[in-house]
Parts: C-alpha cells; sequence; structure tokens
C-alpha cells in the first residue's frame, strides 16, 4: 500500500463525493455547476454515466436527473442521444451573473474561509506533497504567465492551480472545501479588474508557494499563502460594486 503522500486524487474525486446535505438536489447543481465555471470540467467534457454519477455522489437518479435537467436548462450542460451521446459540458457555458447584495455583504466570510482553507493546505502539502503531484502545478505557472492578458483563462488555471495543491495534501474532504472556496471566490473577483500587472504579481506567487513546498518549509508555504490571499482581499475591499 502506498503511503498517503503519494496519492494522487483528481478533481473529480472532489467534485463528484458524496453529497451530505439534507438538500441533495441543490448542492449537487452547486458542485457541478461551481466546477463548469472554474474549468474543472471543461467546456465538451462528458460526464460519466448516470448510473455511476449517483454512486459516485451517493444520490437518488430522480435527484440527479432534476439537478441534470437544472443544468442544462441554464446553459451549463447539454445531452446528446444515441450511440456516442451522454450528458456534455457546454461549449460556451453562461457568463456569471452580477455578484448578489448577499455576496457582496457576505464578501469578507468568503475570504476568511479561503484562507483558513489554503493555509491549512499550504501546511499539509509542505509535509505530504509528492514531487509528481507538482509538476503539473510548474505547468500551469508558465500557461498563466502567458495568460495575463487574458482574465478568464487566466482563472481557470489559477483555480487548477489552487486545487491541485489541495489534491497533493492526499485530503479529499479539503480538496472538496478549496473547490467550494474558489467557486465563492470566482463569484466575486469575476466582477474586478485585474491589470496584468497584478495577475504577473500573484503568479509570481504561485512560484514561490511552490518552492516552499518542494523545501518543505511549512512556515514559508504558510506566509507566501497568506500573502496572496490577502493581497487579493484587498483588492476586493477597494473594488467590490455596492460595498
Amino acid at each position: 500500500m502506498r503511503p498517503a503522500a503519494l496519492e494522487e486524487p483528481t478533481s473529480l474525486e472532489a467534485i463528484f463525493a458524496p453529497v451530505e446535505s439534507q438538500t441533495a438536489f441543490e448542492e449537487t447543481v452547486d458542485r457541478l455547476g461551481t466546477a463548469i465555471k472554474l474549468g474543472l470540467l471543461p467546456p465538451g467534457e462528458r460526464l460519466p454515466a448516470e448510473r455511476e454519477l449517483c454512486q459516485l455522489l451517493g444520490i437518488a437518479r430522480s435527484t440527479l436527473r432534476q439537478a441534470l435537467i437544472a443544468l442544462g436548462q441554464s446553459g451549463h450542460l447539454h445531452a446528446i442521444r444515441g450511440r456516442g451521446g451522454g450528458t456534455f459540458v457546454a461549449a460556451r457555458p453562461p457568463v456569471a451573473d452580477p455578484p448578489s447584495p448577499a455576496l457582496l455583504a457576505g464578501w469578507r466570510e468568503v475570504c476568511d474561509a479561503r484562507l483558513a482553507a489554503e493555509v491549512g493546505v499550504a501546511v499539509l502539502a509542505a509535509g505530504r506533497a509528492h514531487p509528481r503531484q507538482l509538476q503539473p502545478l510548474d505547468e500551469l505557472v508558465v500557461a498563466m504567465d502567458d495568460r495575463v492578458e487574458d482574465f478568464p483563462a487566466y482563472r481557470q488555471a489559477d483555480a487548477r492551480f489552487h486545487v491541485g495543491l489541495a489534491e497533493s495534501t492526499g485530503s479529499t474532504r479539503l480538496t472538496t472545501l478549496v473547490t467550494e472556496s474558489q467557486g465563492a471566490m470566482g463569484d466575486l473577483i469575476a466582477h474586478i479588474a485585474h491589470p496584468p500587472e497584478v495577475l504577473a504579481h500573484a503568479n509570481a506567487q504561485h512560484a514561490r508557494l511552490l518552492a516552499a513546498v518542494r523545501a518543505r518549509d511549512a512556515g514559508h508555504a504558510v506566509a507566501v499563502t497568506t500573502e496572496h490571499l490577502q493581497g487579493t482581499e484587498h483588492v476586493l475591499a477597494g473594488l467590490l460594486p455596492g460595498r
């Protein structure tokens, strides 16, 4: 049996982990919709078959079908019948709605939850991450350097970076928390300006974080993570509409 540090959970494990909420329909819609917004389920991606999805999510087929219908009506998914058919992520998922008053009112709590989860990731990743789990994150840093002029593309790579680092801890629950916090943050930061200089600076922090994790320096990894996330919080404090 491989030690926990070498386990390599995928983003799909966090997306399709069993649903625990009493409102299984709402949580399923939210989880799949968040995964699509973050690019964890990219445009054109085929979802697993209904039977498999029900087993993965731990929900009834009727609940799953209602969720898939809702996501189809919202433009996130589309179904193709016949051989080679199935349920697919839309080629052009809908643009995010403006932030709701409730989201704007609670934006700082969203930042707090993200900070708590990702500081924990920094500590555990520094102690557990295997070098081969960090290589794809290096590639994302390079990709983000090339995307500072294209925020939607940068943001998808950014989300994959943070979720990927959470995966390197071997904790499915923590990966789920980070995925959820990334979704909530995405709803906020999609509506503020992102100059290329700011994105380049943030990506330099990504590189420093990976270096700290590789060095097994949990203290430095926590410091870089805190600096990185609080930078986003300061931007939100100044630029959110109707703050």
